[in-house]
């Protein structure tokens, strides 16, 4: 019996991640082939990329599947450098090759930790700035023509891209767009909009015999281990840009990390993630392929398809070598237009409209972040904005402590109100906790008080207290919703005590009040205390009754 249970048990496993592993493939085929293009390496680099990262992340990562392949701000990235490099291939796969093995030497220090301590309103204006780029920098392809070298070229020939428009090329681009934006859900969940896009609008295309660039050549066989020939003047000349690669392709990596470990409730170290990555990334530049990091939508996708281990990510790779092989006269044919239309979707759903939507509620400070990070990704340098923002976060956050520093008198904290939680969490075998968030509360300690909560195991009320009467900022905010989604997902009840009507503003306006209950916030820590205990009380006697 128990030999049937371990044989259906893993069954249950290998039949999540087959199905996990073959749904990222489905997403990651149309868009390794669209950055490929998009970057110059060509649609094979990008299956290629994602083929070899697949696979060594299967081999050498985490027990967590990861969905590995080139991303939106890495392709932007590599973009930016071949326009600087002017399209010398060569060098900047020496530049992936440099970028990876930093990735190794990165995984064994302790800056990946830093990660989750960048600021909420950093890494949105990053994400909205790459999102932005690739819609702007995807205009001329969508129109038929040649794309622009940056954002600023693009916009100020916008109305000649619109003037010698190919009339063919924009009928595929439009229908494109109405296929990847349009689909029904039900349609989605069955054949993603992406390869029903490729699938129609080439089809159309080779069926009416339009006039429009088309990938044209793409091949099957197993790129050749080439080892670039270069001296130490080329590594000095290029490390910058394998620097501003390898930061982009690590945190890449580690913000996949860290909603994996959201989803799955599993702690997974930076060490396990950013060492297959970097291997994967030198791997990649010794075979010509375009390199790229932990991919989370199709890394989500797959966990949410039931893949529950690292086997998914082998499998997502033996898909598209599949298709690479089976269709590669298929793929030769797909429209360029094509491509862009669904790279424009891509860039759309980079975009961060969760901030965006609630971003009227945010204070001052959040909204200066994201405006600066967003115009200098958008039209200066991608690594400069994210370490100015970092850098005004700090000085705002150290302002804001700094205005409100005030000689005040206030009573120690109540030593009975210690003893009766001690009390309580004793009395009730720890079904009720009591939490207390002292001093500001921000992303960086919500990620390690969240941490915290899922140790709680029986816990069945928790008493969350922020001590402090300082407003949230727009990291808190979400991290605090983080946490409910959390507690929700243990079946554990969240009673949050706030020491003002201003916070509780914030909640209302951030929608928090509405997932939590209005019930469920006070102002005092005894009335919620009192409100678990009398919900327990009359739970134990519903059960008693019966």
């Amino acid at each position: 019996m128990a030999n049937f249970e371990f044989l259906k048990n893993r069954l249950s496993i290998f039949s999540g991640d087959l199905f996990g592993g073959i749904n990222a493939a489905i997403i990651a085929l149309p868009q390794a082939l669209a950055f490929g293009v998009a970057t110059g390496f060509g649609a094979g680099a990008g299956v290629w990329g994602a083929i070899i990262l697949c696979l060594v992340a299967g081999i050498f990562g985490t027990r967590v599947p990861m969905i590995a392949g080139i991303t939106g701000p890495v392709a932007i990235v590599i973009a930016s450098i071949m326009h600087s490099l002017n399209q010398d291939i060569s060098s900047v796969i020496f530049i992936i090759l440099i970028a990876g093995f930093l990735q190794l030497i990165l995984a064994f220090t302790k800056l990946p930790d830093i990660v989750k301590y960048v600021p909420y309103p950093v890494i949105s204006g990053f994400m909205n700035g790459v999102g932005t780029i690739i819609i702007i920098m995807q205009l001329n392809p969508l129109f038929g023509l040649k794309p622009f070298s940056n954002t600023i070229e693009s916009i100020k020939n916008l109305f000649l891209t619109l003037h010698f428009a190919n009339p063919e090329a924009l009928i595929l681009g439009v229908l494109t767009l109405l296929i990847v934006f349009f689909t029904p859900k039900a349609i989605n969940k069955i054949v993603p909009s992406q390869i029903l896009a490729l699938i129609v609008c080439t089809v159309l295309s080779v069926k009416m015999g339009f006039n429009v660039d088309k990938i044209s050549t793409i091949s099957a066989a197993f790129p050749q281990i080439q080892l670039p020939h270069t001296t130490i003047h080329d590594f000095v000349r290029y490390f910058h840009y394998a620097i501003m690669l390898g930061i982009i392709l690590s945190s890449e990596t580690l913000l996949t990390g860290l909603v994996c470990s959201s989803i799955t409730k599993q702690n997974i170290q930076p060490k396990k993630l950013l060492i297959p990555q970097g291997i994967g990334n030198m791997l990649c530049a010794f075979t010509g392929a375009l390199p790229g990091s932990a991919a989370t939508m199709r890394t989500v996708a797959a966990i949410k398809t039931g893949a529950s281990t690292k086997g998914a990510a082998i499998i997502s790779a033996v898909v598209l070598m599949l298709c690479l092989s089976i269709f590669s006269g298929f793929v030769a044919q797909i429209p360029l237009p094509v491509l862009a239309g669904i790279l424009i979707k891509i860039g759309y759903d980079i975009i961060d409209f969760k901030l965006l939507k609630v971003l009227k509620y945010a204070p001052k400070d959040d909204k200066y972040v994201l405006g600066v990070v967003f115009f200098l990704t958008v039209f200066y340098n991608l690594i400069a904005a994210v370490g100015a923002g970092i850098v005004l976060a700090a000085l705002l956050y150290a302002k804001g402590l700094a205005d409100r520093t005030k000689i005040v008198q206030t009573d120690v904290y109540d030593s009975d109100i210690q003893n009766m939680e001690r009390m309580v969490e004793k009395d009730f075998k720890h079904k009720i906790r009591v939490v207390h968030i002292s001093g500001q509360f921000f992303f960086g300690s919500a990620t390690q008080l969240v941490s915290h909560f899922d140790e709680m195991l029986g816990t069945k009320f928790i008493v969350l207290v922020y001590d402090s009467d300082v407003t949230l900022d727009i990291s808190a905010i979400f991290a605090l919703e983080d946490i409910i989604l959390r507690l929700k997902s243990q079946h554990i009840k969240l009673l949050l005590v706030i020491n003002n009507e201003e916070i509780r503003e914030q909640l209302v306006a951030h929608d928090i009040i509405s997932q939590l209950g209005e019930n469920h916030i006070f102002y005092s820590e005894i009335r919620a205390i009192d409100y678990a205990k009398g919900r327990m009380q009359r739970k134990l006697n519903r059960e008693l009754e019966k």
